[in-house]
């Protein structure tokens, strides 16, 4: 089989039978094809049977200089591939299964204080359209920590402001309600009756935030909208619209939430995934310790300084 054939057939098996996300098809498909332009052009190979350990090996030589996280990524994308080969038959060995993941070392996630996380949010005032959406769609990204792409999704029915809940579809299809405060049913009534609405002027749009033409605001777009609203501010950090999510899940088990119900409202399938925040909230506890503790280095330091004086 040709290497074009059998991607176009991988494709159609992760729409139809995995149904995976349009973002996770576009990385996969994306990254396979990286390896085919290396192949054809380098061992002018253009049949899957004639690829081999040796031609992957080379391949991803070739990625020495990227990050451990890119070649990860890259790889767990060929390890899809063959693995779907190898089940429809078309090869009878899977040559990826020679190759280990790249060790990288996990770097915690850029988390916002409290302070901080009220300074971006009141420093946006609800005084027009774009302002309202702006303010809107951070404050309900902080209040429920869904991921930007549900964000971007929502349509006006999955916002239930009487019943103070958020009925959000994530990966999979999967389903999970999401409880909201009295304060973002607020926020989030006055961006629909005051501004939504009289925008649409009743134009049958369902999307819960668009841009002024009416149409749905991409990832890129709220990337753009968070960073020009966050240099409006004091604030320092880099921040990524993920920053808001990270931040929601750790003040959450801050203030003594349990794990298992940060994983129900992040929507993820493994509670593994979930236990980073159990670190990031340790790393600050550290950072607490030396900076206020009676006996920590820094204050005996300025105990020192004093009594020299």
């Amino acid at each position: 089989m040709k290497n074009k054939d059998a991607l176009l057939e991988f494709k159609q098996y992760l729409i139809v039978e995995k149904n995976a996300s349009e973002r996770t098809i576009e990385n996969y498909i994306r990254d396979v094809q990286a390896f085919f332009n290396y192949i054809e052009a380098n061992h002018q190979i253009d049949q899957i049977d004639d690829i081999h350990k040796e031609h992957i090996r080379f391949y991803l030589k070739t990625l020495s200089h990227l990050s451990a996280s890119t070649v990860s990524r890259k790889m767990v994308s060929l390890r899809s591939f063959y693995k779907y080969l190898l089940k429809e038959e078309i090869i009878e060995r899977n040559p990826m299964e020679s190759f280990d993941l790249p060790k990288s070392q996990k770097k915690l996630p850029t988390v916002l204080s409290k302070q901080e996380v009220n300074i971006l949010l009141n420093s946006i005032e609800m005084n027009d359209f774009i302002s309202a959406r702006n303010r809107a769609m951070l404050e309900l990204l902080y209040a429920t920590g869904i991921r930007v792409s549900e964000l971007v999704s929502l349509t006006i029915y999955q916002l239930n402001l009487k019943m103070k809940y958020l009925n959000v579809i994530g990966k999979g299809d999967k389903e999970r309600l999401i409880p909201l405060t009295d304060y973002v049913c607020k926020i989030m009534g006055k961006y629909i009756y005051d501004y939504r609405n009289p925008k649409l002027d009743f134009k049958d749009v369902d999307l819960l935030f668009f841009n002024n033409h009416l149409k749905k605001v991409s990832r890129e777009d709220f990337y753009a909208i968070l960073q020009k609203e966050v240099k409006k501010t004091s604030i320092q950090k880099k921040i990524s619209p993920h920053t808001l999510r990270h931040t929601f899940a750790t003040h959450l088990f801050e203030n003594g939430a349990d794990l298992r119900s940060i994983q129900e409202l992040l929507g993820h399938s493994d509670i593994s995934t979930t236990t980073i925040y159990t670190h990031v909230s340790n790393e600050k506890m550290i950072e607490d310790y030396n900076k206020f503790h009676l006996r920590s280095h820094k204050n005996i330091e300025k105990e020192s300084d004093k009594n020299e004086l």
